[in-house]
């Protein structure tokens, strides 16, 4: 079977610099660095080194964002940590660990530990101990210092919904509202590096570049068998329409039934995750939306842009869908 995550993304961040900023007991060998370099090969991905002392480690990278001047910095766990003090430039905090001092307790990562990566120093040991992990709550004391309405768009926290060690999502959310769960633990696979990073990181390259996709509105109607599970291809055509457009999902709004709102907005986020965070539009009015094209059962003929009829002669299946749309090439 092909695997999907060879893919790469040849025109995301094309002649940008990233910085990724790694996690606790990591280096900037990670495998992690790696696949963002492998996905995105027109970017450029620095990935440095980290100290193990925080106040070194803050003074590392912020000489690094004034030297390099990057476009996106991306920083995992205790990464994420530093990422978000990194004022001024657009941020994505994975899983991020502003508890640290905690963290590293309830851890049990006192004593000796082992780098997880080969460091460019030859270090692969060190020793935590209690004056350490002062260091690290005085500095997750620094976090959120420099909030104002600028720079809440510039930060995206992705939070796993598995994720056993670090928990902050809420406390990122006072302070920054595009907080996003995604299907996943602690540590950043490759599969949610591909189904859930990568398509932030095309939001924040698409607002850099003022580039405006064309709009697909997928109906409610056409996503459940009906055993309310995903019909068959229906996440193969959502990759596929994602590379090209904006994509949204249109559900109504019973005015009788508000739970009924909540039930689909849960069944969205469970069923696609993170690419579809903000992009679910509740009406009773489709017709009147504006967009290029409405994937939906029951027609809509009066949709302003084009229609396609779900479950038609012309387009049974979703892999019927996908065919058009790869006809179309994209336009």
């Amino acid at each position: 079977m092909e695997n999907q995550y060879k893919k790469t993304f040849p025109d995301l961040m094309a002649g940008k610099k990233i910085i990724y900023v790694h996690g606790f007991m990591s280096a900037g060998s990670t495998h992690t660095a790696q696949i963002l370099r492998d996905y995105m090969p027109q970017a450029t991905v620095i990935a440095p080194d980290l100290p193990i002392h925080p106040e070194e480690a803050m003074e590392l990278l912020r000489n690094l964002v004034g030297t390099e001047k990057p476009d996106l910095i991306i920083g995992t766990s205790m990464g994420g940590m530093y990422t978000e003090m990194l004022y001024g430039i657009d941020r994505i905090c994975v899983n991020p660990a502003f508890q640290m001092g905690a963290t590293l307790t309830e851890s049990n990562m006192m004593g000796k530990q082992v780098y997880q990566n080969e460091r460019q120093d030859g270090v692969q040991e060190v020793i935590v101990t209690k004056a350490l992990v002062k260091e690290y709550r005085d500095m997750t004391e620094q976090c959120f210092s420099q909030v104002n309405e600028e720079e809440r768009q510039h930060v995206f926290g992705l939070f796993g919904d598995a994720d056993s060690i670090v928990h902050t999502f809420d406390l990122f959310r006072e302070h920054y509202p595009q907080a996003i769960r995604f299907h996943g633990e602690h540590r950043l696979i490759e599969k949610a590096i591909f189904h859930y990073l990568m398509p932030v990181v095309r939001w924040i390259d698409d607002r850099q570049e003022g580039r405006e996709r064309r709009t697909v509105f997928i109906d409610q109607n056409t996503l459940a068998d009906g055993h309310g599970k995903p019909k068959s291809s229906l996440h193969k055509a959502y990759e596929f329409l994602l590379d090209n457009y904006n994509v949204f999902f249109v559900c109504p709004a019973p005015t009788n039934s508000p739970e009924a709102i909540a039930r689909q907005q849960e069944w969205i986020e469970e069923t696609f995750s993170t690419p579809a965070w903000d992009h679910v539009v509740f009406t009773n009015q489709p017709q009147l939306l504006y967009g290029d094209y409405l994937i939906s059962s029951t027609g809509n003929d009066d949709f302003l842009g084009t229609t396609l009829h779900f479950g038609s002669d012309e387009f049974k299946t979703w892999e019927e869908i996908i065919t058009f749309f790869e006809r179309l090439g994209g336009q």
